[in-house]
């Protein structure tokens, strides 16, 4: 045991003597040398407030892809404001309103977007992967997608029934202050409406048109505009 313990302390005097003889490094730092960014501190401050309002499941999945946006200059994916789950909602639900709408905000530029964009988009904010899955299986899709397409899916994940899926639409899309008439215009409504009561398929074909006839007299009357009180008093058992 001695004759380690002297081993052990000439190997210390060793090393000590040894860093005596090496050379200092060039350059020594001190607080006063290091050179913080000007706008560091308001990246950083932006960034927290983000993470704040989006919530992400996984907050570093969700910073690799903030950063990435940012530094190429796309749209980040953050959302407009926290989001309260409703009661029937769950915390861990995944697909939210306002997921839903920063997707379409990133995507619906290019009208037409690639399923493997929208995946990685999806994951981006920390989605699951079934849930994509399961909206891409209500239909028929290539490689390419129609993203209007996408969101009336995705409405249809976050409504009840057809009316509470378009009105999840109209809140999305419309240009209105949130709590407003959620606006849109009746192409869009009509778009939207006809693929998900063609995707339900339990919908007669002149229940549908007499329900877009009302639904357009409505709209004429508003500047071509469709209105959430349009189609809220509707019996949405019927729909």
């Amino acid at each position: 045991m001695l004759r380690m313990r002297r081993a052990d302390i000439e190997g210390c005097v060793h090393v000590t003597e040894l860093e005596k003889t090496m050379p200092l490094p060039d350059t020594l730092f001190c607080a006063q040398q290091i050179k913080i960014p000007p706008e560091l501190p308001d990246i950083m401050k932006q960034f927290t407030k983000a993470a704040i309002r989006t919530q992400p499941r996984d907050v570093l999945q969700w910073s690799a892809a903030y950063f990435t946006a940012l530094s190429k200059g796309e749209l980040l994916p953050v959302k407009e404001r926290i989001e309260t789950p409703s009661a029937k909602q769950k915390m861990d639900a995944g697909l939210t309103p306002g997921l839903l709408k920063v997707l379409h905000k990133q995507l619906s530029a290019k009208g037409t977007v690639s399923v493997a964009e929208l995946k990685k988009k999806w994951k981006d904010l920390c989605l699951p992967e079934e849930q994509l899955e399961a909206i891409l299986q209500l239909d028929i899709f290539d490689e390419e997608v129609e993203w209007m397409k996408i969101l009336a899916l995705g409405c249809s994940m976050l409504g009840e029934s057809l009316l509470s899926s378009m009105k999840h639409a109209c809140e999305i899309l419309t240009q209105d202050p949130e709590g407003g008439a959620a606006r849109i215009p009746y192409e869009t409504f009509s778009f939207l409406y006809c693929y998900l009561a063609s995707i339900d398929g339990d919908i007669p074909d002149e229940k549908i048109k007499a329900f877009l006839q009302k639904i357009k007299d409505d709209a004429d009357r508003q500047s071509g505009m469709v209105l959430l009180r349009n189609f809220q008093s509707q019996p949405s058992t019927q729909f």
